[in-house]
Order: C-alpha cells, then sequence, then structure tokens
C-alpha cells in the first residue's frame, strides 16, 4: 500500500486529493497546525480514514519527526497562505508560509526520506503581468502580488532540489480551480453565496472591484487528478494545468444570476476598496503538454462550475448549514 503526505488537507485542494487517494488505495497522513480551532468541514466524511501528525511548515523539527512518521512514497505541499489579496496585508507571512515553508518540507524530505516524491502546488499568478498568451510552462514569469512573488520562490525551490539532489520534485502551475469547497474569501464562492442569499431574499446587493479581470477557471476535482498524475510518470517535470479558455468576473456573475432567474446588473455595486493594488488581468493557460504526457483533460465545463457552486450554496443555505 502506497503512503502519502499532505500540507493543507483541509483545504479545498486537499480534501479532493485525500478522496482520490483513499480510492487508489493510499494511506493517507496529514500535517495538522497546531490551532485552538480546527475547520474540517471539507474532510469530516472521511477523517476516520487520515492519521494526523502535529507540525507547522514553519517549524523545520516538526516537518521531519512528521516524515520519519509517515514515512510516505509521495508528498503532496498544498498549504500556503493562499488569498492573493490577503497578501498585500500580510506580506511578511504570507513569504514565510507559502515560499520558505517550501525549503523546510524539501529539506525535511531530503534528510529523511529522499526516494519520496514532492508535489509543489504553484500557481498561476506566477505569471502576473503576462508576456505571453496563452502561457506554458516556458511562458517567463511576472508575479504581480506578494503571493506570486512566494509561489515563484517555491517553485524554483522546487527545480532547484531536483537539480540539485536528483530528488522526484515537480510543479503543477495550477490556474485558477474552483469549486463548492473553495474558502469564503474568494471571488467566486463569495458570488455564489451571495446569489444564493439574494435569491432567497437574505441579502441585498453583492460589493465586488474588478469586474474585467478575466481567470481561466476550472473544477478543483479535475485539477487533483493531474496532481496525482505528475507524481506517477518516469521521471519529473512541471505542468501547466487550465482549462484553456478565459473568463471575466462578469462573466461568472451572468451564468451565477441566470441560473436563479435574475439578473446581475440589479444587484452588483462596484467597491473600489476591492480593486487589488496590481491588477492580473489575463490569465489563460496551455495544457498542451499535461494532456499529451499525463492524458489528463477536464470533465466539467465553466458553466457546470458556476452552477454546481451556486446550487451548494442554495443546499446549504435551506439546509441551515
Amino acid at each position: 500500500m502506497k503512503k502519502a503526505f499532505i500540507t493543507g488537507i483541509t483545504g479545498q485542494d486537499g480534501s479532493y486529493l485525500a478522496e482520490l487517494l483513499l480510492s487508489e488505495g493510499y494511506e493517507i497522513y496529514a500535517l495538522r497546525r497546531r490551532s485552538s480551532v480546527q475547520k474540517n468541514e471539507n474532510i469530516e466524511h472521511i477523517m476516520s480514514r487520515i492519521k494526523f501528525i502535529s507540525g507547522d511548515l514553519m517549524d523545520l523539527p516538526s516537518l521531519i519527526e512528521a516524515i520519519k512518521i509517515a514515512k510516505p512514497d509521495e508528498v503532496y505541499n498544498l498549504a500556503a497562505q493562499s488569498f492573493v489579496g490577503e497578501s498585500w496585508v500580510q506580506p511578511i507571512y504570507t513569504s514565510q508560509v507559502t515560499a520558505l515553508g517550501v525549503t523546510n518540507l524539501l529539506e525535511a524530505i531530503r534528510l529523511v526520506k529522499p526516494d519520496a516524491r514532492f508535489y509543489q502546488a504553484s500557481s498561476s499568478e506566477m505569471f502576473g503581468k503576462v508576456v505571453e498568451i496563452p502561457q506554458t510552462e516556458k511562458t517567463p514569469f511576472y508575479p504581480r502580488s506578494p503571493y506570486g512573488v512566494s509561489k515563484l520562490y517555491g517553485h524554483w525551490i522546487t527545480i532547484n532540489y531536483r537539480e540539485s539532489f536528483n530528488m522526484y520534485t515537480c510543479s503543477g502551475i495550477l490556474f485558477n480551480h474552483e469549486s463548492p469547497r473553495r474558502g469564503h474569501e474568494f471571488v467566486t464562492r463569495k458570488i455564489a453565496n451571495a446569489v444564493a442569499k439574494i435569491k432567497l431574499g437574505i441579502q441585498k446587493d453583492l460589493p465586488l472591484g474588478n469586474l474585467d479581470a478575466k481567470r481561466d477557471w476550472g473544477f478543483a476535482g479535475d485539477y487533483v487528478k493531474a496532481m496525482w498524475l505528475m507524481l506517477q510518470q518516469d521521471k519529473p517535470e512541471d505542468y501547466v494545468i487550465a482549462t484553456g479558455e478565459t473568463h471575466s468576473v462578469k462573466e461568472f456573475l451572468s451564468v451565477a444570476f441566470r441560473h436563479v432567474g435574475l439578473n446581475w446588473e440589479d444587484y452588483v455595486v462596484i467597491d473600489p476598496t476591492l480593486y487589488r493594488p496590481a491588477e492580473v488581468n489575463l490569465l489563460l493557460g496551455d495544457c498542451k503538454k499535461a494532456k499529451q504526457e499525463l492524458g489528463w483533460q477536464t470533465t466539467v465545463s465553466f458553466e457546470q462550475l458556476v452552477e454546481m457552486m451556486v446550487e451548494s450554496e442554495l443546499r446549504k443555505i435551506e439546509g441551515g448549514s
């Protein structure tokens, strides 16, 4: 039985990945940060099948101990301060966890289990002020946020450990991927939740920032399959994971409100304070390499994704959860 060690398991991606690995017969270990409050909503249904180990990405000794206990065949690093907007408010914390935390984990693996295969969650935010459209594995990076800069460090240190120590380390340059399990601070979940509340008469309007920002949005459940496939290859390589389609926030709004029979223009109000200090206007990924080498493909369309998220919010609110 293969063993996997996951950081960030309670998040959107971690929960979908854990479900996938359990279906593949893995024994799963997960890093649990020391905290008085544990948010386990996304994994409550599988918690009994996961072995938790206390530790923190900023504490190398705890990571060394965790790797000693788990003795993993595969390590998936999904933990980060992952909200781009917050990275301007907490730039130092973001860089410590999202950047240096990767080095700590890689070093723990190198010292204890150097034959373990390592996946790093890189991000399309590393492309930032894009220099070409669409973006591929060879597109130059130009991050536009402390989050993007931190992710870029994590990406390059992963490559460095691969080339310096001959370790199986790779990164998935994932474009935006959403689901009903997305955090409430993200615009997609914010929209889906507001649409449901407006439809049910609980909320009157929806304040948003830049409606023209465009993203390549996919379904998180599809994207974790790509993570797993990357660690099943003969040699480690980095891959762009995307849908190859781009949609604006305005389009997301249109689909979401239309799904409940409403017009978004009647409810959305522009709040200038919600604009980013430095915006990323167009992210569009070219995942040709992943399709050809991993055999990966998406299964959920943009419209299906938006409707899925709105329906989930309606059920939760009507169910009182």
